[in-house]
């Protein structure tokens, strides 16, 4: 079966006054049509470069695509010349930005907004922009909808810019959605609003969803697969259900057990992970995490590890993984 979106060793690096920053190293993956893939990670490991990659909103310079290919329903993002790429954005894949507060337009309605990317990637006339725009607003739950079309970003509440900010993405139906880390500015009650309405989104409208956070409980909740990054690598993927019970790579255990549970002792303590991501410019040699790992051998400090099978699709890049977990 052919995938919605195949994602083969994708590079990414910025070129600074500091030298060349990896941030995106050699990744992989793929998404089905109705998909929900989740991306997790540490601030600065390369999540959300990798995703505006895909839709090349990187600013070019300081940032360059070194290689790789973005293949979306049979084509090649990277391949294509810019005038095409601006007809597939919306249209065939679109973005929730983490701050709708600076990804809308503050001196335009939320209306106009709307209906501007329903008219350019549509082609519909005025009357039918309108509509439309009233409908996706209808969808994400703004009361009112008619009504707050002549309204400005400033006079929504974070949660409903957010729904704004979704309305616009889904205003063309695109077949992929990118949520980078929605929730991030928000508080639970609304987190969960936020996350089960992209949930009942997506079984409407057939979407695949690619949910970018930091946050584990929040992609537990939505995702059906798994990618873990660091350093600008993925570094274990799987099914959500697997990762969860069963994680492989030390730094995915790390992440896991610093989350509070409620099935367990209360006078547990919260494990952590210590040290920091390593600088992007002068990465280490040998396993980015090793600095960091708390089973690392003098191996680990030169031999670079590459994502080895450990389950039903599900794969980890450690070179002792063997040694770990017979432990």
């Amino acid at each position: 079966m052919d995938h919605l979106l195949s994602v083969k060793n994708l590079e990414v690096a910025f070129f600074t006054k500091d030298g060349k920053v990896s941030a995106v190293n050699s990744i992989s993956y793929t998404v089905d049509e109705g998909d929900t893939l989740g991306i997790v990670g540490e601030s600065g490991c390369g999540k959300s470069v990798g995703a505006m990659a895909l839709l090349r909103l990187l600013p070019t310079p300081p940032a360059k695509i070194m290689g790789g290919e973005v293949v979306l329903q049979g084509q090649d993002l990277l391949k294509l010349p810019q005038s095409q790429m601006h007809t597939i954005r919306g249209s065939k894949i679109a973005m929730i930005f983490q701050d709708p507060m600076t990804s809308l337009n503050p001196v335009m309605t939320v209306g106009k907004q709307i209906s501007e990317a329903v008219r350019v990637n549509l082609g519909l006339g005025a009357r039918e922009c309108r509509d439309r725009t009233i409908e996706v607003l209808s969808n994400v739950g703004i009361p009112r909808a008619v009504d707050r079309l002549g309204d400005y970003p400033h006079q929504f509440s974070g949660g409903m810019r957010q729904r704004v900010m979704i309305a616009m993405a889904i205003s063309c139906r695109p077949k992929l959605l990118i949520a980078d880390e929605p929730t991030t500015s928000l508080d639970v009650t609304i987190q969960a609003q936020i996350v089960d309405l992209v949930r009942r989104l997506q079984q409407d409208l057939g979407m695949a969803v690619i949910w970018i956070t930091h946050d584990l409980g929040v992609i537990a909740r939505i995702a059906k697969r798994l990618n873990v990054m660091y350093a600008g690598k993925i570094i274990e993927y799987g099914p959500i259900k697997s990762v969860f019970a069963k994680p492989q790579h030390p730094y995915t255990m790390g992440l896991l057990g610093s989350l509070p549970r409620i099935d367990s002792n209360s006078d547990q303590e919260l494990q952590f992970i210590e040290g920091a991501p390593p600088d992007m410019v002068r990465l280490p040699k040998g396993c980015s995490f090793a600095p960091r790992c708390k089973f690392r051998s003098e191996r680990c400090l030169v031999e670079e590890p590459q994502l080895v099978g450990v389950g039903d699709d599900h794969m980890a890049a450690c070179i002792r993984l063997p040694e770990i977990h017979a432990q």
